[in-house]
C-alpha cells in the first residue's frame, strides 16, 4: 500500500473525530477508526514504512464505512480471502471508497461493476484495460456514486475523506477538519 493512502484517510477521520468531540463536549463519538489488515503482522507500506494493523481480517468487526488504500496491489488482486473480505465488508457498509489503485481491488471484489470511477492518472489506462466495463474518469479528484466512493491518488484521497466527512457531519465540520490540518481542501468531484 502506499502509505498515504490509507494514513491521509486515517488522519482525517480521526482529526474529524477530534474536532467534533471538542465542539460537542458530551456528545456521542463521531468515528471509531481502525487498520485492518490480513493479519496482526506488520504491513510494509511501499517505501518502508511499517504499520501495525489493530485488528485482522478475520476479527474486524462490522464496519459502516470501508477504504481500501492503493499502492503496488498485486498481492492483494491474487488473494482470494482478501477479495472476498472486501466484497462481504462493502455488502454490508453505508459507504465503501478507495484510494488511488484500490479502484483496482474494489472492481476485482465486484464492488463496482460498471459505471464511472477514477484512479490515479497513471494508473487510469491499467484500470480500464483491466475492467472495460468501468468509465474510468481521468483527472477527477474523487467520483461520488452514493454508496461507492473513488479517488485518485495519495492527495485526492485526503480531498475525497473531507467530502465524506461532510457527507456525515455537514460542511462545517470538513471545513474545520481541513483547517485543524492545515490542508487545502480541493473539491473537484464528479458526482454519478
Amino acid at each position: 500500500m502506499e502509505a498515504l493512502d490509507f494514513a491521509g484517510p486515517f488522519e482525517v477521520f480521526t482529526t474529524a473525530a477530534r474536532v467534533h468531540a471538542r465542539q460537542r463536549p458530551g456528545a456521542a463519538p463521531l468515528l471509531a477508526v481502525s487498520c485492518v489488515a490480513r493479519s496482526l503482522d506488520p504491513v510494509r507500506a511501499r517505501a518502508g514504512l511499517r504499520v501495525l494493523p489493530d485488528v485482522s481480517l478475520a476479527a474486524a468487526p462490522p464496519c459502516d464505512w470501508l477504504v481500501v488504500p492503493g499502492g503496488v496491489v498485486d498481492a492483494p488482486l491474487s488473494c482470494a480471502d482478501t477479495l472476498g473480505w472486501i466484497a462481504r465488508r462493502a455488502g454490508q457498509a453505508q459507504i465503501t471508497a478507495s484510494v488511488c489503485t484500490g479502484a483496482f481491488l474494489l472492481a476485482a471484489a465486484g464492488v463496482v461493476r460498471d459505471g464511472p470511477v477514477t484512479t490515479h492518472w497513471e494508473d487510469a489506462a491499467a484500470l480500464r484495460a483491466r475492467f472495460p466495463v468501468l468509465q474510468v474518469l481521468e483527472g477527477r479528484r474523487w467520483v461520488d456514486r452514493g454508496p461507492v466512493v473513488t479517488s485518485a491518488g495519495i492527495s485526492a484521497g485526503i480531498d475525497m475523506s473531507l467530502h465524506l466527512i461532510e457527507r456525515l457531519a455537514g460542511r462545517a465540520l470538513a471545513e474545520a477538519t481541513a483547517q485543524q490540518m492545515d490542508y487545502r481542501w480541493i473539491e473537484d468531484a464528479a458526482a454519478a
